[in-house]
């Protein structure tokens, strides 16, 4: 029998039947939809990971200091991480070019009339630089594609100095929201503000701010904030000096590692740590990389890929199960059919051929289908993933092979039964 009347034979026994077909290729369907479904989900959640760590830029070193739970209430571990420290670490250790360091206060602005409750964030005079760097925020409208600079943030006035912030200096910049609310559209520059009970020059304004990632705009509002002098915030707006959040920038990216251990050399000698019984450092910071963050989470997202895509192959699995069980009802069915034709000369490996075809017809059929239904639900996965979820171009082919295979494997065993079925105790079937 040649291939195209074994291929014509195998498409009219699938569709003598159409209903149970159909019933058939569902399970397939199924399964090759959910393999692209749980696929994209599992490149989604390794983009949201990617996403999330931006902030630490490939030549960072975030610092933080160690914190536990302590009578109720979150404490520090040892010592905390000082202004003190931040300042000097740039100027004793080779590997480090500068040091940005970040402390908040909630604080009442006032100006005249208006009062405002609002967030002061005390930094580094190149506070702009790391917020371009970082991508995180972007001013409204920007356009896609254009490179950030500190200027891009500014709308009017200036950054304060690296001096300003050594001298602790009285000055500030304005979030374009706290900008209006406290002047309602003057100008603010040049105009001295209250801060709790601190009077502050206004000698900038940030242009009006939107987050990069879309569907955090509504979560936050990045345009509410006092930026100033790390220096003065500490002196002003603390009782018991604060731990502080740094991050150190590398000189050489090729000796981040390097750059680690002496951070860490630096740390425990100034902090007095010492070894504990084991011989190891029981350090009261913590030291983290973008490889270091990166390498954990994308790990953890790739089990998580691997995990839904095990568990969409359980639904290919069941399918086949269903193609086999079709496969044999429908040998059982046929036997006086293939006494017949092997009475007229047919061999065992064209009655073989004629079944596997129409195994592989109904899961090749449902895993077109299947395709395209996975394919179109993965906007349906994103809106339940926090609209996270990517199309892998890769998936399509693999979801189409496993299909194919899976006809191949499950129809197998029918079509061996067929083929060894006795010729005149087959005719004899009723």
């Amino acid at each position: 029998m040649s291939l195209i009347n074994t291929l014509l034979t195998a498409f009219g026994g699938v569709t003598a039947n159409k209903l149970r077909a159909a019933l058939t290729m569902l399970g397939v369907v199924i399964g090759v939809a959910a393999v692209i479904a749980m696929l994209a989900l599992g490149n989604g959640a390794q983009a949201a990971v990617e996403a999330s760590f931006r902030f630490l830029g490939s030549d960072n070193v975030q610092i933080s200091a160690k914190q536990e739970f302590k009578d109720g209430e979150i404490a520090p571990v040892g010592k905390i991480l000082s202004y003190s420290d931040g300042v000097s670490m740039a100027r004793d250790l080779e590997l480090i070019d500068r040091v940005e360091m970040l402390v908040s206060q909630s604080v009442r602005a006032r100006h005249g009339r208006n009062v405002l409750d609002t967030t002061v964030n005390g930094t580094t005079a190149d506070s702009l630089e790391s917020m371009s760097i970082a991508s995180e925020v972007q001013p409204v409208d920007w356009p896609e594609g254009q490179p950030l600079s500190d200027k891009s943030f500014l709308a009017s006035g200036r950054m304060f100095t690296p001096a300003e912030v050594i001298g602790g200096a009285n000055v500030c910049l304005l979030g374009w929201d706290t900008a209006e609310d406290l002047f309602e559209g003057d100008d603010p520059l040049g105009e001295t503000i209250w801060v709790n009970r601190m009077r502050c020059l206004v000698i900038g304004v940030i242009t009006e701010m939107e987050m990069v990632d879309a569907s955090q705009r509504y979560q936050r509002n990045p345009n509410e904030f006092i930026l100033m002098p790390i220096s003065a915030v500490i002196r002003e707006f603390y009782e018991e000096e604060p731990s502080v959040t740094m991050t150190a920038h590398v000189t050489d990216e090729e000796r981040m590692n390097e750059a680690k251990s002496e951070i860490a050399t630096y740390l425990r000698q100034r902090h007095a740590v010492e070894k504990n019984e084991q011989g190891n450092y029981d350090d009261d910071f913590d030291l983290t990389t973008r490889n270091d963050v990166l390498g954990a989470q994308q790990e953890a997202a790739r089990t998580f890929s691997l995990l839904l895509a095990a568990m969409a192959s359980v639904s290919l699995v069941v399918g086949g199960i269903g193609i086999m069980n079709v496969m044999l009802v429908s040998v059982t069915e046929r036997t006086r059919e293939i006494g017949v034709r092997m009475a007229v000369g047919a061999r065992g490996g064209d009655i073989v051929a004629q079944f596997l075809c129409e195994s592989v017809l109904l899961s090749v059929i449902g895993g077109v289908i299947g395709i395209a239904v996975g394919v179109l639900s993965i906007p349906l996965a994103a809106s339940l993933n926090s609209g996270i979820a990517l199309l892998d171009p890769g998936s399509i082919p693999l979801a189409f092979g496993v299909a194919l295979i899976t006809g191949i494997l499950f129809g197998l065993y029918p079509a061996l039964r067929a083929s060894r079925l006795d010729p005149i105790d087959a005719l004899r079937y009723e």
